[in-house]
């Protein structure tokens, strides 16, 4: 124990997922916000180039943001001691997909952990690999209904004290392998709050789980399928559309 915090040993597939995400919060001509990033590594040949991933709309407008990270102990996460790291010009650290309508941004980790590195800090973070994400081939082996799960920090819904974040579980509205309108997305069945936007979304099953064709197959499985970055609302004039899930609450008048 030191100061409130303590040592777990994260030493499940569901604890790991816990500190694949990091907390965002923002200052920008729209005022504040929140939302989720989750770091990521990206495989080259023997390289390994590690990146923290978020939606545009999170760092769009910024000019100042704050990562807030779980430190670490003995390879082990302290719970009860945060990190916060504060970025000015915090939207020029960031590289967009060039695909406009693909919400999906970038930033190096290696210039944020020599900062890190300076504060003499040490972190506890777990990234998501890029054997997590699957072939075309593994699929078409998903059934059209999967169960899912997400993790971020919704606004008011995360643990403060921790420093962790809120898994949310769900299922596929539409089959991961099939393109909605034709882009590169699927819509999933869950409860997004603001603050979600930018939250990686896992299949996870644990023990056991079915395979397409009604067999059951025994041992866990976890494939990392995309990120959280629309949400649908229905408008009291019955008109239902798709917008970018909010990184602040903000009063409205209308029903939705």
């Amino acid at each position: 124990m030191k100061g409130g915090s303590f040592l777990i040993d994260a030493s499940t597939v569901a604890e790991q997922l816990l500190f694949t995400t990091v907390r965002v919060e923002t200052e920008g001509t729209a005022g504040p916000g929140v939302g989720t990033a989750f770091m990521l590594t990206y495989k080259s040949g023997e390289s390994e180039y590690p990146f923290l991933v978020t939606n545009k709309h999170v760092v769009r407008g910024t000019h100042t943001g704050r990562l807030a990270f779980v430190q670490g102990k003995d390879d082990k996460p302290l719970l009860g001691a945060g990190y916060t790291l504060e970025i000015r010009d915090f939207e020029k650290g960031w590289f967009g997909h060039p695909d406009p309508e693909i919400d999906i941004t970038v930033t190096p980790m290696v210039p944020l952990a020599r900062r890190i590195a300076e504060d003499e800090v040490m972190l506890f973070t777990r990234h998501i690999g890029m054997d997590l994400i699957p072939s075309e081939d593994t699929l078409r082996k998903l059934d059209a209904l999967e169960e899912v799960v997400f993790i971020g920090f919704p606004v008011g819904i995360w643990d403060s004290t921790n420093f962790l974040p809120i898994i949310r579980r769900g299922t596929t509205a539409t089959p991961v392998y099939v393109d909605f309108r034709g882009k590169k997305q699927f819509l999933i069945d869950g409860s997004v709050f603001p603050g979600s936007s930018g939250s990686p979304v896992f299949l996870y099953d644990r023990g056991m789980h079915q395979e397409r064709t009604g067999g059951v197959v025994i041992g866990g499985r976890l494939l990392f399928l995309g990120a959280i970055s629309d949400v649908f609302i229905h408008q009291d004039t019955n008109e239902i559309k798709m917008l970018s899930v909010p990184t602040r609450n903000v009063p409205v008048v209308t029903s939705r």
